[in-house]
């Protein structure tokens, strides 16, 4: 029979490597977006393990864990937002600051289109890491400042409705990652 230390010692380093390989995938994900599949199912998995856990975290683990989770939330979160906005469809044509670019309501205009939600990904990544650190520090309510503060800023653009859907879907895809990744640090944090 093995010894419950080794045991211990196993779980962590098997559950830290699925969380090191999540975070490979959603970086290499920035370039394939299918390994943005494979990286949500490693996350799926570590959370799963996680809840399971029989020992407590060892100090240095638990703070490894919580950076990888941080790490894996910021870097994880953009993909998740690509693959979702991709099986919503109707993908918007870019515009040449990040944005897209949407037909004019103001009639008629020698530019027909606008672009809108410039500096998403920028916009996105901080979110990401305002939520992550939030529930990491064991305030999730903060969660709500972050989402008043997105809608406020972004409020005038959402006029056109391509601008609302990537919006709310970028939105939740976003915040689900970060939640996701930031509460398997949590579940390890106790």
């Amino acid at each position: 029979m093995i010894p419950l230390d080794i045991l211990a010692t196993l779980y962590w380093i098997v559950l830290l490597a699925i969380t090191v390989g999540s975070l490979v995938l959603a970086a290499l994900a920035l370039t394939k977006k299918n390994l943005a599949y494979f990286s949500g199912g490693l996350l799926v998995l570590a959370l799963v393990l996680a809840a399971v856990r029989f020992t407590p975290a060892p100090a240095g683990v638990g703070v490894l864990l919580s950076l990888l989770c941080i790490a894996l939330a910021i870097v994880g979160g953009g993909p998740a937002v690509n693959l979702a906005l991709g099986l919503a469809g109707g993908g918007s044509p870019a515009g040449a600051h990040g944005g897209i670019l949407v037909e004019t309501t103001e009639g008629v205009s020698s530019e027909p289109k606008r672009e809108v939600l410039r500096g998403g990904a920028t916009i996105g990544i901080l979110e990401r890491v305002a939520v992550a650190a939030s529930i990491v520090a064991g305030h999730p309510e903060a969660i709500a400042v972050v989402v008043a503060v997105k809608g406020v800023g972004r409020f005038t653009e959402l006029d056109a409705s391509e601008a609302r859907e990537r919006f709310i879907i970028g939105t939740m895809a976003s915040l689900i990652w970060a939640c996701a990744s930031a509460a398997l640090a949590r579940v390890v944090l106790g």
